[in-house]
């Protein structure tokens, strides 16, 4: 082996590779961006501040923002504490985030199910086509 071989090292590149050309896929919505806009959306409509949810429901003003912003994952005690400031329930919250997951998740899957050829009768996407009530513990 010789000098020039040894000295050369392995490239890691730094950004991902560019993605291929077409339509990007679709992301499922995470539950924390929709509980953020739920808590978001309710606050607003009540004409409130973030300081004046945060200050009622004993929570830190940036923590409170953080969540709405869908940047963390809020625990159940701080949701119930939220929706108590809003003058909600936790289950209140969780059913109107419910509400928004599936009317996203049905024109997610519906626009999956307009590209697809050869697979009439099955189903878009994960439960599409089912039939019922889901229901969330709180």
């Amino acid at each position: 082996m010789t000098i020039r071989a040894t000295n050369q090292a392995r490239v890691i590149p730094l950004r991902p590779f560019p993605a291929p050309p077409g339509p990007a896929p679709a992301r499922e919505p995470l539950w924390r961006d929709l509980v953020g806009d739920v808590l978001r959306g309710e606050r607003l409509a009540q004409e409130r501040t973030l300081k004046d949810v945060a200050d009622a429901g004993r929570i830190s003003m940036a923590y409170l923002s953080e969540v709405e912003r869908g940047r963390k994952e809020a625990s159940s005690e701080v949701l119930a504490a939220a929706a108590q400031a809003l003058g909600l329930s936790l289950a209140d919250v969780l059913a109107l985030a419910q509400g928004e997951l599936i009317r996203l998740s049905g024109a997610r899957s519906r626009s999956l199910g307009a590209g697809r050829s050869g697979q009439a009768g099955r189903p878009a996407g994960p439960g599409a086509g089912l039939m019922g009530t889901v229901r969330l513990a709180a």
